[in-house]
């Protein structure tokens, strides 16, 4: 068990080290922490200015990055290895409620905000490669197809799932309704190309 002096949002295991993982948390900072090393966190990243709402290690081999989604409206991007991020990315203009990294595409990841898009960056390119209009309310999460890397769903405020294909982002590819609150988190089966599942404040999950 390790404590921290505020609430925590969000943790993902790294994927080069089985006891390393990283956690972020409402005064905007990230904490490493170490299974073997029950002391404390081994480093802190204090550079959001507000609650740093999601954090995600990069899949793809022979990167490791992990990126950060906060309420101050940017998203950062860090090496583990390095005491500061390494690039800001801004662009959102609500809240930023998920950061996921592509499965497949090195350097590529998607954010959801309370702006009502999702926009897709490249860690290598400065500014928004995709701003997909995606919803006409919040969208709280977001994921990537295991077996298409063009494809993503959204889940939102509006009660809704869509799918979207970022070679033609003007419609989306697939539209889910039957939640009757907020979709909160949705995630693409990792083993079946066409099946997710969704969780709610309607205290549903469905699939």
């Amino acid at each position: 068990s390790f404590d921290w002096n505020d609430g925590l949002f969000d943790v993902t295991w790294s994927e080069n080290n089985e006891h390393v993982l990283i956690t972020s948390s409402g005064d905007g900072s990230l904490q490493i922490w170490d299974t073997a090393k029950t002391k404390g966190p081994l480093q802190v990243y204090k550079e959001h200015t507000q609650e740093a709402y999601s954090v995600d290690w990069s899949q793809t081999r022979g990167e490791q990055l992990v990126v950060s989604g906060s309420w101050d409206q940017t998203a950062k991007l860090w090496d583990p290895a390095v005491g500061k991020s390494l690039c800001t990315f801004k662009g959102h203009e609500g809240v930023i409620y998920s950061t996921i990294w592509s499965p497949h595409i090195p350097g590529c990841f998607a954010s959801a905000s309370g702006d009502q898009t999702l926009r897709v960056w490249d860690v290598k390119a400065p500014g928004v490669k995709l701003v997909i209009p995606a919803h006409q309310a919040e969208i709280l999460s977001c994921d990537w197809c295991k077996y298409d890397e063009n494809l993503l769903v959204t889940g939102a405020v509006d009660c809704s799932l869509k799918g979207w294909d970022l070679r033609n982002i003007r419609q989306p590819v697939f539209i889910l309704l039957g939640h009757t609150y907020a979709i909160r988190r949705v995630k693409f089966s990792p083993f079946h190309a066409t099946l997710l599942a969704s969780c709610s404040y309607d205290f549903t999950v469905r699939y």
